[in-house]
């Protein structure tokens, strides 16, 4: 395994991230197609074996479970300074505005009930999950400073935003003397590569990680179309939101994964994930099955040619924004969300 640092902070983190969305109690949450406890202890000590120090959580994933399930396995498996532990809050909920809560009082509440889950007393990186229309900013952006200040979180991440999103959020906090983001966690893949316009340049510009999700396309970049169906092809209807009305145009590239992983004798998870590794600092990769991480893993060591990656890259079609992104706008901040439907009640 390969190793870097997260951008401007002193993480060290591997080139792969293991995203543990997977992993969680199925009849707690937005997913019917996670893993047991027993499978996901199996996948994170063996994630651990491969030189994996990256592990990416939500309070969301399925009502907090995904949390304890790797909080649980890292400390029986793991000793803390050797890992890098991410999660993310939630924004505030509608009852919390209008009981007056303050995006300060939510981050508090927020990290605290994550550290009780995880069984922790710091995370290495808190993501702001998606950005919050209806908190001021200042509130944001102070609350966590606030949770860095406290020694709860050793640096501060965000996900689902936009380019001058992250900017404005940074140079209020360069001017507030507060912790700046650190880190971006979007939507970007060989057949999903909007973050490219303005993202990748920016961050690029400012020593921003770039640890994307989706990095394999909901596992479309992982296998032909209509080979090795699974239960989380066949139950996730938000992955099929967001790529079924592509899979024309998508279908050519994932052909071209296919044809250069034969012809190099790998998986086409490892020429899909060694493409987007000359892009970004560590994808996050989920997985649910032993061969899903190993074969991440592997990616780490894959180095494709100019030709290659040229050949990749040439059919790709400009996409609308799908996911969050697609409510990443002031109109729908009080529309029911993917996330919204997990039990986000917290002590107060």
């Amino acid at each position: 395994m390969k190793y870097t640092k997260l951008g401007n902070s002193d993480l060290t983190v591997s080139r792969i991230c293991m995203g543990c969305m997977g992993f969680g109690d199925s009849g707690r949450g937005q997913h019917s197609w996670t893993v047991d406890e027993e499978h996901s202890r199996e996948i994170i000590r063996r994630g651990l074996e491969l030189g994996v120090n990256f592990y990416d959580t939500a309070i969301a994933y399925q009502s907090g479970t995904s949390e304890q399930y790797v909080g649980r396995a890292l400390r029986d498996f793991a000793k803390r300074e050797d890992v890098v532990v991410a999660t993310k809050f939630l924004p505030r909920t509608q009852e919390e505005i209008e009981g007056g809560v303050s995006g300060q009082r939510h981050i508090g509440a927020m990290i605290d009930a994550s550290l009780k889950n995880l069984a922790m007393d710091y995370v290495d990186l808190y993501i702001y999950h998606m950005w919050d229309w209806q908190t001021p900013l200042e509130e944001i952006m102070d609350g966590l400073n606030r949770v860095v200040k406290a020694g709860k979180a050793r640096a501060i991440g965000i996900s689902n935003c936009f380019a001058w999103q992250i900017a404005k959020a940074n140079a209020f906090a360069e001017k507030e003397g507060f912790a700046k983001f650190v880190s971006v966690q979007g939507h970007y893949n060989l057949i999903f590569r909007e973050e490219e316009r303005e993202m990748v340049p920016y961050c690029d510009e400012e020593n921003i990680a770039l640890t994307p999700y989706s990095a394999l396309a909901s596992g479309r970049l992982s296998r032909l179309p209509g080979e090795g169906g699974t239960k989380r092809a066949e139950e996730d209807a938000y992955a099929k939101f967001k790529y079924d009305t592509t899979a024309e145009q998508d279908n050519v590239i994932i052909a071209r994964v296919a044809e250069l992983a034969e012809k190099r004798g790998v998986s086409m998870t490892e020429i899909s994930l060694a493409w987007l590794l000359t892009k970004v600092t560590s994808p996050v990769v989920g997985a649910t099955k032993l061969h899903h991480i190993e074969g991440a893993a592997k990616a780490a060591e894959l180095t494709l040619t100019p030709e290659e990656t040229a050949y990749l890259e040439e059919p790709y079609i400009p996409h609308p924004l799908a996911g969050v992104m697609a409510q990443n706008r002031p109109a729908a901040a009080k529309e029911k969300h993917v996330w919204s439907t997990g039990d986000q009640k917290i002590g107060m």
